[in-house]
């Protein structure tokens, strides 16, 4: 089953400085952090605070690409949790045609934020991701198998975390 959620902001992972992407259900139950790189971030950051570049970044030219073609994205699911790497998918429709598209969930989650797409999230996905920890230097330090740790950690994100990256 999947659960729709929603990116709730950018924060940045004391232990390791690595952006993360925080997504939380409707009803505020559930929160799935994502680790992703400082590029991805600042893609994401840029749509959230609505800000225009000069050129087109590499999101905005996949949604003219799909505007062009006359293609919807639907919705993205992040559908896995591998050996600490997340998983997602792009669903597409053109014409009566639906077509799903592997991504890595920052991309999936910035053209998803572009396109106004809802993003769904697996809810195995959600189970995994409560007994993340870091494996190798650059993968994600928050082991989040302790709820109450995760939740007090969220709920203290200062604005000044969440930066334009």
């Amino acid at each position: 089953m999947f659960v729709e959620m929603k990116v709730r902001g950018l924060a940045l992972d004391p232990l390791s400085n690595l952006p993360i992407i925080i997504l939380r259900d409707e009803e505020d139950k559930r929160s799935l952090p994502i680790w992703v790189g400082i590029f991805e971030a600042n893609a994401i950051a840029l749509e959230l605070e609505k800000i225009a570049t000069p050129r087109p970044m590499t999101h905005d030219l996949i949604k003219n690409i799909l505007e062009a073609i006359d293609a919807r994205v639907l919705k993205v699911v992040v559908t896995d949790l591998k050996e600490n790497t997340f998983f997602a998918v792009l669903h597409l429709q053109i014409g009566e045609t639906e077509y799903t598209v592997d991504s890595r969930p920052s991309d999936a989650i910035a053209l998803a934020l572009r396109v106004a797409a809802p993003i769904y999230v697996d809810e195995e996905v959600v189970r995994k991701a409560q007994s993340l920890e870091v494996k190798k230097e650059g993968e994600p330090t928050l082991k989040t198998d302790d709820p109450e740790r995760l939740r007090e950690w969220l709920e203290n994100i200062k604005p000044e975390d969440f930066g334009k990256a």
